[in-house]
């Protein structure tokens, strides 16, 4: 038979249980470590996607000033004449904002719950070392991209850290930016960074989602370095090229 203090003490483990397991299922798969692992990568996914796009639209500063200031009045005008101006471009900010937010957060809070678990070996020793190597790096890559991005904004959007800044002309911003030697210094360094944490994030990704099989492991190593490659040559490639004057107004 229970006593009394049996059953208060099954009460409050009930309670505690409840507050830990919400009822609602989506709190409930957010609360989970699989579920944050789940958002990390689809957030992830969606964020190389917006990179690789992005790369290739700002590799039209080879072509010339004309194609890229175009491309750029493209991105401003996309849903004319259905929707005003801008309206489908700051959807599209809006949603990577979101999938920035929770990529973070997500990642904050996975690291919280890693460092009270109980560490746990990975099936094989090259996922280990991979993981182990991602988890003493992926932190400060991933502080150095988002303090990165904060100055990119400043330098090539809202124009406040350009002094030569001139609204528009997008070919001539860049080209201003990019020929000041410590600009195009701290604009590679950080593509360094951001190629290593695209290398980690995309091994890591095909796991959290689950697809994780010894025989497709060379299949995912050679996805996540041709990856971050192609991403570290494109973007180094318009700062270096611009700062050694092969390219130029």
């Amino acid at each position: 038979m229970k006593t009394l203090q049996d059953l208060t003490k099954t009460s409050d483990d009930e309670a505690v249980g409840s507050t830990r397991r919400p009822t609602n299922p989506i709190r409930r798969f957010w609360s989970s470590a699989v579920g944050k692992k789940w958002v990390m990568a689809v957030s992830g996914l969606a964020l190389l996607g917006f990179v690789l796009v992005h790369m290739v639209g700002n590799l039209k500063i080879f072509l010339g000033a004309v194609h890229l200031d175009e491309y750029a009045e493209w991105l401003h005008t996309l849903g004319e004449p259905a929707l005003p101006r801008t309206v489908v471009l700051w959807g599209m900010r809006l949603g990577l904002i979101a999938a920035f937010g929770l990529h973070i957060v997500a990642a904050a809070q996975l690291t919280r719950m890693n460092h009270k678990a109980r560490p746990v070996r990975y099936q094989s020793r090259r996922d280990y070392v991979a993981a182990n190597f991602a988890s003493r790096t992926m932190r400060w890559t991933g502080v150095i991209i988002a303090l990165f991005l904060l100055f990119h904004l400043a330098d090539l959007s809202w124009g406040t850290t350009n002094p030569d800044f001139v609204r528009g002309n997008t070919y001539d911003n860049v080209i201003a930016s990019f020929e000041r030697v410590p600009v195009a210094i701290l604009y590679i360094l950080a593509n360094i960074a951001l190629a290593i944490h695209i290398f980690h994030g995309s091994w890591s990704m095909f796991q959290s989602l689950g697809w994780n099989n010894p025989r497709w492991n060379p299949i995912r190593r050679y996805f996540a370095v041709t990856f971050a490659a192609v991403i570290a040559v494109g973007n180094i490639s318009m700062p270096l090229l611009v700062v050694t004057g092969v390219v130029g107004k």
